[in-house]
């Protein structure tokens, strides 16, 4: 009698740590959800801060509900889905700020090429052999250009991105330019006098 009743409160026991401990599948599927909305809204490249953080947490809580720790991880997921509705909430905000600077980069590279393209006609002469890549890049900068004017109002992530090959570019002709200003004149004049004393 007593080995059962010791036996029938060692099953009660178990059931009851058994009904406490079951994994917290609800709490991890609004979770999920709350995590693939934040991805798809792109918070992982507009609240890349708030992501991070939440994506964080979401994997420090896989790692208890798989060592079976069911109770800190039902808060855990808790936790990570309202990570993650915050970082989705900053998306917003994020683009705003990336957008204002693909346009403050887009004007900026308009005025520096503009000047670049004045530069290039005062030192034409000088150009030769570099005449010919000068045209293809400057046909390949404003089409590029006006790529990234296109992409800032749905990606201004990649018009930032198209702005920052651009400056490569712009400063690639840049220096050339200087260097070719640079160069000096001097057996340009030499060369004038001779031909004007052979006449």
């Amino acid at each position: 009698m007593r080995y059962f009743k010791y036996s029938l409160l060692s099953v009660m026991v178990l059931t009851l740590v058994i009904g406490c401990a079951k994994p917290p599948e609800a709490e991890k599927s609004a979770a999920k959800a709350a995590m693939d909305t934040a991805v798809s809204s792109r918070a992982d490249k507009y609240a890349t801060t708030d992501f991070k953080a939440a994506k964080k947490l979401w994997d420090d809580t896989d790692a208890q509900m798989n060592a079976k720790e069911y109770k800190e991880a039902k808060q855990g997921y808790i936790n990570s889905k309202a990570a993650f509705e915050k970082a989705t909430a900053g998306v917003e905000a994020g683009k705003k700020i990336v957008t204002d600077e693909a346009n403050a980069a887009v004007a900026r590279l308009e005025e520096a090429w503009k000047n670049l393209a004045e530069a290039a006609k005062k030192i034409e002469k000088r150009l030769k052999d570099k005449k010919e890549a000068w045209e293809a890049d400057a046909k390949a900068f404003v089409d590029g250009l006006k790529a990234a004017k296109d992409l800032i109002a749905n990606d201004p992530i990649s018009a930032v991105a198209k702005t920052g090959e651009l400056q490569i570019l712009h400063d690639k002709w840049d220096a050339t330019f200087k260097e070719l200003s640079a160069t000096p004149t001097a057996p340009e004049k030499e060369a004038k006098p001779e031909k004007k004393g052979k006449k």
